[in-house]
């Protein structure tokens, strides 16, 4: 058996919005109709990275290189900012002064990375808080827009997709969940074979240490959104329930959505004995 295991510090305490997978549909380029800069308009959305120029008005392309991470990625919480989809997860505490940015006490893991792309947005992300940017929000059109202008000229523009405590309307009950190796059969009435992940529900104390006996194993009968399962690998995750409002009898009452991975481990399967 191959183990990956990782339980970071801030399991319990970090605010991370659930990763999301695709394409970021395109947004028009910033208009002149500038929104309030307020920790709430901040704080309603994921704000992922579509455009970055330079001084001299050029793309960085080195931004949106080969990589299969979704598009560099800002949350907010009211005093909490985070950065995701670079090679390490950066966060710390920030304030708007005079329609600037200031980031405070940065901190992130120290993992290496063979990704050009990651570590370049690594890079370029950290520059650019440092710096003491000017903060714009504006909706030329239906999306929200945030820029980034930083002192030496380069410019970010992150477009905003409303969080799941946006979507869902209030912040979602935190739970840890185990997610079993393989999947396992389980009913539905249009799909004869359909397959569910196998769970069950994992305790965590304040210092982030297991605390406890796990619950039963059981099938889920839905997805969890922003997870995406490889067979053979055991995970446990961090996510968010949120109760759905005027649900179809026959339809789940709840939504799930990851918030992290805390736990990985690659399962090898059992040999079978050669007679």
């Amino acid at each position: 058996m191959k183990n990956f295991l990782w339980l970071l510090p801030l399991v319990l305490t970090a605010c991370m919005a659930a990763p999301e997978s695709g394409t970021q549909a395109a947004v028009p380029a910033p208009a002149s109709d500038d929104m309030p800069t307020s920790t709430t308009t901040l704080t309603r959305y994921r704000w992922q990275l579509h455009d970055a120029v330079d001084a001299g008005n050029q793309r960085l392309d080195a931004l949106f290189g080969k990589t299969d991470k979704p598009p560099l990625q800002l949350d907010f919480t009211t005093d909490q900012l985070s950065v995701r989809n670079a090679c390490n997860p950066i966060g710390g505490g920030y304030k708007i002064v005079e329609d600037h940015l200031v980031a405070t006490s940065l901190r992130q893991t120290m993992m290496a990375c063979t990704d050009a792309t990651l570590m370049q947005r690594e890079t370029t992300i950290k520059a650019v808080l440092q710096s003491r940017p000017a903060l714009i929000l504006s909706t030329p059109g239906n999306t929200p827009l945030l820029t980034l202008a930083a002192a030496n000229g380069q410019t970010l523009t992150f477009a905003g997709q409303p969080t799941a405590e946006t979507r869902y309307g209030g912040p979602g009950e935190t739970m840890f969940l185990e997610v079993a190796p393989q999947t396992v059969p389980c009913r539905h009435p249009l799909i004869p074979e359909k397959t569910c992940l196998q769970v069950r529900e994992r305790h965590y104390d304040a210092n982030g240490l297991r605390a406890g006996e796990p619950g039963p194993w059981q099938p889920l009968q839905q997805d969890i959104e922003g997870y995406v399962h490889e067979p053979g690998v055991r995970n446990v995750l961090r996510v968010k329930r949120y109760p759905l409002k005027q649900s179809p009898a026959d339809a789940p009452s709840s939504a799930y959505v990851l918030d992290m991975v805390v736990e990985s481990e690659i399962v090898e399967p059992k040999s079978t004995a050669q007679p």
